[in-house]
């Protein structure tokens, strides 16, 4: 089993702001025809299921719209969870730890996971299931707001795969974790 991180942050390492804004991913000084490296959908090609924690699909169901049609979406979660009807068969609430959850994915027959949301990445990489993570970074210093690697308390080595930068000021990093 594959799982990967597919990210943007800020330069100083954060993926939203303390109240779970993410609007100033949206600047319009950041529209460009360019992508940098490996484009969302040529990532989103090879996933089988997004994993997600509760905070992030909170978040996702405030954009108006559903950007996962056509791959499943497993939120982590022990409490109840309100699922909205347009997203039955299409969301599942999954408990347990990632190398539990991990395992029962896999038995589905599930080969690549993209693991989304601070928490939930954090997890994954503590419990080592990542094995590769692509950050672009994104030009501004927010000063504050959620981390994407908060402290999780060991190291992990990572090998450069690739960098790419565009014209409005993105750079993306791809490294595989050791």
């Amino acid at each position: 089993m594959k799982c990967s991180v597919y990210i943007a942050a800020s330069i100083d390492g954060f993926i939203a702001r303390s109240d779970g804004d993410i609007e100033w991913l949206h600047n319009p000084e950041y529209e460009s025809k360019e992508k940098p490296g490996l484009t969302y959908e040529e990532f989103i090609e090879t996933v089988d299921a997004i994993v997600m924690g509760r905070n992030t699909f909170e978040k996702v169901l405030t954009f108006g719209f559903w950007p996962y049609e056509g791959t499943p979406l497993i939120i982590l979660t022990g409490k109840k969870l309100s699922i909205p009807d347009n997203l039955h068969g299409k969301v599942r609430t999954e408990g347990g730890d990632p190398v539990e959850i991990v395992s029962r994915l896999e038995a589905e027959g599930m080969q690549h996971l993209y693991i989304d949301g601070g928490k939930t990445i954090q997890q994954f990489l503590k419990a080592r299931l990542i094995d590769e993570v692509t950050i672009t970074w994104i030009p501004i210093l927010l000063g504050s707001g959620i981390p994407l690697f908060n402290s999780i308390g060991i190291e992990i080595p990572l090998t450069h795969l690739e960098t790419t930068s565009t014209d409005n000021g993105f750079v993306q990093t791809r490294f595989r974790v050791r």
